[in-house]
């Protein structure tokens, strides 16, 4: 005969948190998410939701009109894409200016959205990543988890020694803070142009032309080759897609620890 519970013990509600559904559902992190239930902008099955709400499926969720679908617990995984980009092309679906847009290269989804994790500016190429969980974008552009970014840059001219020495040690001034790098290698070159490849870790906008700038240099193609675990793949040639597979994602939720939310932030393109 089973014994009774105890007074301290708790029993798990069945469904999932409805903060959880919305942040897989591509429209921001759990902590916005947060921020949304509690302003009222999301229903389930037609009444206002509160913090703490579990949904199954078959409840009906909206967030801001938009139906959300919800799904069994654990029965799929965000997807995640790898796109080689071109210099060219902006990383925004909104622009003024309707220069040609890398969302419009992605496959058409429904009830959810692709968030790109990081940006490039328009004259950068090289790795875009794509998801739709929005728990994954914040992790992996969170500061607080530091994650690698590597670029490959040619500039005109070169850095002297001691340039070099200082941006590994001591790192300089920017308007907007201290940047280092992590890693520094002259890739070496011919005639007026020279190759570096660098890692850093962090997202502030054009922080590696900004750089560059500040020592005299003018870059004149910058390319990502990785994001955290993330190699630009060879194969993939610029403007081609890939979709990872279950055990590519799955690796990269266990590289992220998806148990440990971070707090709130927003990452810019470099």
């Amino acid at each position: 005969m089973k014994a009774p519970m105890k007074e301290t013990e708790t029993v798990e509600q069945p469904g999932e948190r409805l903060q959880k559904v919305l942040a897989q559902a591509g429209l921001g992190s759990r902590r916005t998410m947060e921020e949304w239930i509690a302003a009222g902008r999301v229903t389930v099955n037609g009444e206002v939701a509160v913090l703490g709400r579990r949904v199954l499926e078959g409840d009906v969720v909206r967030a801001d009109k938009r139906i959300v679908p919800v799904k069994n617990q654990g029965s799929s995984l965000p997807r995640v894409l790898l796109y080689h980009k071109q210099e060219g092309e902006i990383v925004s679906r909104d622009d003024p200016e309707k220069r040609t847009n890398v969302f419009d290269k992605l496959p058409k989804l429904h009830g959810m959205k692709w968030i790109a994790i990081g940006r490039l500016d328009f004259n950068t190429s090289g790795l875009l990543i794509f998801t739709t969980s929005g728990d994954l974008a914040n992790r992996l552009m969170h500061p607080r988890f530091a994650v690698e970014r590597e670029y490959a840059v040619r500039v005109q001219g070169s850095m002297t020694d001691e340039q070099m020495r200082q941006m590994v040690k001591e790192g300089i001034t920017l308007e907007d803070g201290v940047v280092k790098f992590e890693k520094l290698v002259d890739e070496g070159g011919e005639g007026y142009n020279h190759w570096y490849c660098l890692i850093v870790k962090e997202g502030r906008n054009r922080l590696v032309r900004r750089t560059f700038e500040a020592l005299g240099l003018t870059v004149s193609r910058l390319m990502r080759v990785r994001f955290g675990l993330i190699n630009l793949p060879p194969r993939l040639k610029r403007g081609m897609l890939a979709e990872l597979g279950v055990g590519e994602v799955t690796a990269i939720l266990d590289w992220v620890d998806m148990g440990k939310p971070p707090a709130r932030q927003t990452d810019t393109k470099n």
